[in-house]
């Protein structure tokens, strides 16, 4: 298994953490943040002229035709500015459970306009959702930039379901989240009539891979932010005549904070380069990411605010969006001791 990045996904990689650090600014992030989490300006950019918000699709889907490796890329960039995009809700599940288990049709109508940022897709699985053929009842507390969404992909974990935002019966109430860079809003559905998906498996197969390696990701990203803010903090702040990052003991925490962070990006790609040549381990790997590299982000996070001091519990330093972006991912897409679970499940089977 090759974990060295190529020269097009080096490039990819470049490209999106310039654009990211360019363009998701701390300003506009909290600009965003006072309306509906989404900087609209930085998703039309980010669909539209970076063009890579197709990448994680298949070109039959009009897609870029790469890999989980590549959106693995765009999602670290992404994390790492803390980004108000719902590239999660809209390209990483409502997108690849169309382009996996769409026919023809279905594809055609939403996928150029998911991809081209038009249309923001939502996604959710609501354990109490009652169909009456395609007709839906029941919803979610819990869908990231629902409030936002102009279509909803819906799911009992048996079928999946195409839902209009605006069809009737369909009502959305947005929450207060912890996260407002991705707000969490109550969508529900009262006997609406739903578009079947035509392969169920392989929607909720696409969108369980590429969901846990794109939140794993993400998590690796912010992670890696705050190690360098923190770095960077480390040289400027003077203490007793000294920079604080001269002292051994501030040093320490700094060392802790990258092994860790290594350690997580070994996972996250391992993950990905599982999925992407059909390894045995991908599922576990898939798992491992998403728990590893969430807590990861969370203790990085929670250094980070330590070791900026005072300024680093204040709301005017960008320290509390990764704390909260953190938090939120720990317990996004199952919490880490479940995903630990499954782990445990396939190594020891029954004995687990």
């Amino acid at each position: 298994m090759e974990f060295a990045f190529t020269d097009e996904q080096q490039m990819i990689a470049e490209t999106a953490r310039s654009f990211f650090a360019e363009n998701a600014t701390s300003e506009r992030t909290r600009k965003a943040m006072a309306g509906d989490g989404v900087d609209r300006a930085l998703w039309q950019a980010f669909c539209q002229e970076l063009g890579l918000s197709g990448i994680g699709l298949p070109e039959s889907a009009g897609g870029a035709g790469l890999g989980m490796v590549e959106l693995a890329i765009i999602a670290e960039a992404a994390g790492a500015q803390v980004a108000a995009l719902p590239m999660l809700s809209s390209l990483v599940q409502a997108a690849q459970a169309i382009a996996a288990g769409g026919d023809a049709e279905q594809q055609d109508q939403w996928l150029p306009r998911l991809i081209s940022g038009e249309v923001i897709g939502g996604y959710f699985y609501g354990a109490d959702i009652q169909s009456d053929g395609d007709r839906l009842t029941g919803g979610s507390r819990f869908v990231a930039h629902g409030a936002s969404a102009d279509m909803f992909v819906v799911t009992d974990m048996r079928q999946v379901w195409i839902v209009s935002a605006n069809a009737p019966g369909v009502s959305v109430t947005s929450q207060t989240s912890m996260d407002q860079t991705r707000p969490l809003a109550h969508v529900q559905l009262d006997n609406v009539t739903g578009e079947r998906l035509g392969d169920p498996a392989a929607a909720l197969a696409a969108v369980h891979r590429a969901a846990f390696i794109a939140t794993a990701a993400e998590a690796l990203g912010g992670a890696q932010a705050c190690l360098d803010r923190t770095v960077d903090y480390s040289k400027e702040r003077i203490q007793f005549g000294r920079p604080i990052g001269s002292f051994q003991a501030y040093k320490h925490r700094l060392a802790d904070m990258m092994i860790e962070i290594e350690q997580a990006r070994s996972a996250v790609y391992w993950a990905a380069c599982a999925v992407d040549e059909g390894a045995e381990e991908a599922e576990m790997a898939i798992h491992a990411a998403k728990s590893f590299a969430t807590d990861t982000f969370f203790r990085c996070a929670g250094d980070m605010i330590q070791l900026h001091g005072g300024i680093g519990f204040t709301w005017e330093h960008d320290a509390h969006l990764y704390f909260k972006r953190a938090r939120a991912l720990q317990t996004m897409l199952g919490t880490n001791v479940w995903h630990r679970e499954k782990i445990a499940t396939m190594i020891l089977g029954e004995a687990a």
